[in-house]
């Protein structure tokens, strides 16, 4: 339901940075006036930017990614900050898991440790208590359930139980481990961006260029883990919002979001009742985000995201539907 008609090329060259905006009819004719090893590039680049996204298997569900996705956030947390830890007593985390599948999400990204700022780290053995018994609850409704985890034993215990994808904000960092389980899970891994691996993954976050910057490290870590043996149709990709990122770093990802098609894998996009909706309302609280969140989880749609990671998935579900509503009355020829 998305199409372009120009190509946007960012060559950096040390320190200096040149856009050129090319249109797709002269896009040979650009292509022969460049030296060959940035042709090669740029080959590159096109197949991966217009190649289709293979579907996602989870479990015995089928997630097609021709068109946007949402993805419904559960936290077994009794600090979660987007919640305050209501999900975290299981029955009423389930009743709120299936609302949100039965308002249309197509899975559930299932948490046991928050990631927010100051956070504390929690020891795998209480976070797999936290998650286990959700996830079998789920998986015996048929539901696409992801962990959200960077640890490898929480990775092992959430698949064993009925989980189907790893989402881990470390990008298999964290975790010595991480690499091997995931590769030994099969199962689709989401690689998200964050300037730090370590325990608190908020820190750092120095960017001379936070588009290109987080492009470039994305790129290698795609290339790592296919590498190690997990296929690229297995590796979605999250910029990172929020993750050691200033307001003005958040919105420059999110105004040049298309520009991660160039990786070749499914983009992931969570910006879901975020600190910079806050600052850009009035410092609005977490409970009165749902505008901001709407409208950013469409500006993502709006550039291709084949899965949107949200609180408030019947409300998302809802928009996206309409977009699609409006996409299709747009294509469709006039009698």
């Amino acid at each position: 339901m998305l199409w372009f008609s120009h190509i946007e090329v960012i060559d950096r060259t040390g320190a200096s940075t040149v856009r050129q905006l090319v249109d797709m009819r002269r896009w040979e004719e650009f292509l022969e006036a460049i030296p060959a090893e940035k042709q090669a590039r740029c080959a590159q680049l096109y197949t991966r930017l217009t190649a289709p996204r293979t579907a996602l298997q989870m479990g015995e569900r089928t997630i097609r990614l021709d068109q946007p996705q949402v993805m419904g956030i559960i936290n077994m947390t009794p600090d979660s900050f987007s919640d305050g830890g209501k999900n975290a007593d299981i029955e009423t985390a389930v009743d709120a898991a299936f609302a949100m599948t039965s308002a249309g999400a197509a899975m559930i990204d299932v948490g046991g440790e928050s990631t927010r700022p100051g956070a504390p780290l929690v020891w795998e053995g209480d976070e797999i208590s936290r998650v286990e018994p959700l996830i079998r609850r789920l998986a015996a409704s048929g539901t696409a359930i992801s962990i959200d985890t960077r640890k490898a034993a929480v990775m092992e215990a959430a698949v064993t139980a009925g989980a189907a994808m790893i989402n881990d904000i470390s990008a298999l960092l964290f975790d010595d481990r991480s690499l091997e389980v995931a590769k030994a899970l099969n199962v689709p891994v989401v690689l998200m961006h964050a300037p730090s691996h370590g325990t608190d993954p908020h820190k750092g976050g120095d960017y001379d260029d936070v588009v290109t910057n987080v492009f470039d490290w994305l790129e290698e870590r795609v290339e790592a883990v296919e590498a190690a043996g997990i296929s690229r149709d297995k590796i979605l990709v999250d910029p990172g919002i929020g993750f050691g990122k200033s307001l003005t770093d958040n919105l420059s990802l999110i105004n040049n979001l298309s520009v991660f098609h160039g990786l070749g894998c499914a983009l992931l996009f969570g910006a879901s009742r975020k600190r910079m909706i806050g600052a850009l309302s009035n410092e609005a609280p977490v409970e009165q985000r749902l505008g901001g969140s709407l409208f950013l989880a469409m500006k993502a749609v709006e550039q291709g995201a084949h899965i949107i990671r949200v609180h408030d998935a019947a409300e998302t579900v809802q928009a996206v539907q309409v977009w699609r509503g409006l996409r299709d009355a747009a294509l469709t020829a006039r009698a």
